[in-house]
């Protein structure tokens, strides 16, 4: 049987780094996971007690497409505490997991053979979702005096019909403050661009708050996740952040690709908001691990690093080290069992000199992977 050339999409190589960790630990083997992007954390536990007197009150069944009435209120709320933004709630839109944000997004604002612009190096379903979908990502490369992040000049006369930014972003953890953001949305519009961010990573700053481009504009579609902050990976409910007159255009998408996301995750979703403590410990550990990353990655010789502004992951120029992220990343997975990320993932041209290192997991996990890769760096 044929397949479709819209099907033809890279792999995630993060993916076949996992799947290599764990075949090493089916041989026995112990391995420090610094490749996957996931807290190493659970659900927040007022979010299973929700979920468990939920299915003990009654079947759960489909929702409206939109989502919970509730829970779409709570996040309405959440932008008042977080950005003092009186949003309201009829733009909130629950989608399965921030990547049923990005399939929405794309079909409600691009048709056929659009072109859209993604930062390089940025997260690789970006690319592959829209090559899915028929679309045309354009990579914009970034530079280092940028922060890794995208300027109006790297699109400047591209004709494209939408930018898609992330702050803080995967893989480099840099943020845009106001003024680049502001930057960005103008420069957008301005040339007839549609305007998307990913807020995936928000609550996860260690600096400064991250800015939303609804800080910015209302006319611009925000993408976030339970995933991240609130620690609720493999139960796949997001949201986005539309504009008003886009809300029955999502709406009618989404009835007809999800239907809705699932009623569980919602459930679960509206109690982990209101879980501050035990969130607020979590990123107690990423500060922690943060600081044990930026002391020892450079002493084991992993000096060339992007600030991590926020999310949990640091980025590594490795120029000095190898010309094949991915089989040096197979050789520290070999020789010091730790999984770390090629570059290859985030940016296609320039990845093979970059790693990327998660600091998610436990800190007992982070200083065991930091002493694994001091050692193996130093009999290299």
């Amino acid at each position: 049987m044929r397949t479709s050339t819209r099907s033809n999409v890279d792999p995630f190589i993060v993916m076949d780094v996992m799947e290599a960790a764990r075949a090493a630990e089916d041989a026995g083997r112990h391995i420090i996971h610094m490749e996957v992007g996931q807290p190493g954390t659970g659900a927040p536990q007022a979010a299973i007690r929700a979920l468990q007197d939920a299915m003990a009150a009654g079947p759960l069944g489909y929702t409206v497409a939109l989502g919970l009435p509730a829970l779409r209120a709570r996040i309405a709320r959440l932008y008042g505490e977080w950005y003092d933004i009186d949003l309201n709630p009829d733009r909130v839109v629950i989608t399965p997991g921030a990547s049923g944000g990005f399939i929405l997004a794309f079909n409600a604002l691009f048709d056929s053979g659009d072109k859209v612009g993604i930062g390089a190096p940025g997260y690789p379903s970006y690319r592959q979702i829209l090559k899915g979908l028929g679309f045309v990502p354009v990579d914009l490369p970034t530079a280092t005096e940028h922060r890794l992040q995208p300027v109006p000049s790297d699109f400047a006369g591209l004709d494209l019909a939408g930018l898609l930014v992330a702050s803080p972003a995967n893989p480099s953890g840099t943020m845009l403050d106001r003024a680049a953001m502001g930057a960005l949305v103008d420069a957008a519009q301005g040339a007839g661009a549609s305007f998307i961010s990913d807020e995936i990573y928000h609550g996860i700053e260690y600096e400064a708050k991250a800015v939303s481009a609804l800080n910015v504009s209302d006319d611009v579609y925000v993408i976030n996740s339970f995933s991240k902050y609130f620690s609720m990976t493999g139960w796949r409910v997001g949201w986005m952040v539309v504009p008003d007159d886009h809300v029955r255009v999502i709406e009618r998408i989404a009835q007809n690709m999800f239907i809705c996301a699932s009623h569980a995750s919602q459930v679960a979703a509206l109690a982990a908001m209101d879980a501050t403590d035990e969130l607020e410990g979590n990123m107690a550990v990423y500060r922690v691990n943060r600081s044990l990353m930026l002391d020892s990655l450079p002493k084991a010789g992993f000096s060339k690093i992007a600030p991590p502004d926020g999310a949990f992951y640091v980025y590594a120029d490795v120029s000095d080290l190898t010309d094949d992220s991915r089989a040096f990343a197979a050789e520290i997975l070999d020789k010091a069992g730790v999984a770390v990320t090629p570059g290859l993932d985030f940016d296609p041209v320039r990845g093979h000199h970059t790693l990327r290192f998660s600091y998610a997991r436990s800190t007992e996990d982070i200083t065991e992977g930091l002493a694994r890769l001091a050692k193996f760096m130093a009999e290299r």
